[in-house]
């Protein structure tokens, strides 16, 4: 099961400077960083479910995309998240 849509929303309204504002790069994060995170809790108790631990990895490149494209546009704002999510750098 993926993250509610209360989880979302609340994602949204941390991280996004308008509750309606799904699109903005740092939301993007956070949201892919939740279900990271999810599915990192899911592999504790299932560990031979190599699929969605396939699609774990592509959620870590799209997450390293998309840091990517914000520390190029806005330096500031990644160093901001970075520290917030506290992902390793």
């Amino acid at each position: 099961m993926a993250l509610s849509k209360e989880d979302k929303a609340q994602v949204v309204l941390e991280y996004g400077k308008d509750p309606k504002n799904t699109g903005a790069i740092e939301t993007q994060i956070a949201l892919v960083s939740a279900r990271i995170a999810y599915l990192t809790e899911h592999f504790k108790t299932h560990k031979k479910d190599t699929n969605s631990r396939r699609g774990l990895l592509k959620l870590v490149g799209q997450r390293r995309k998309l840091l990517k494209y914000l520390q190029r546009t806005n330096l500031e704002s990644y160093r901001e998240i970075v520290e917030k999510l506290q992902i390793r750098k």
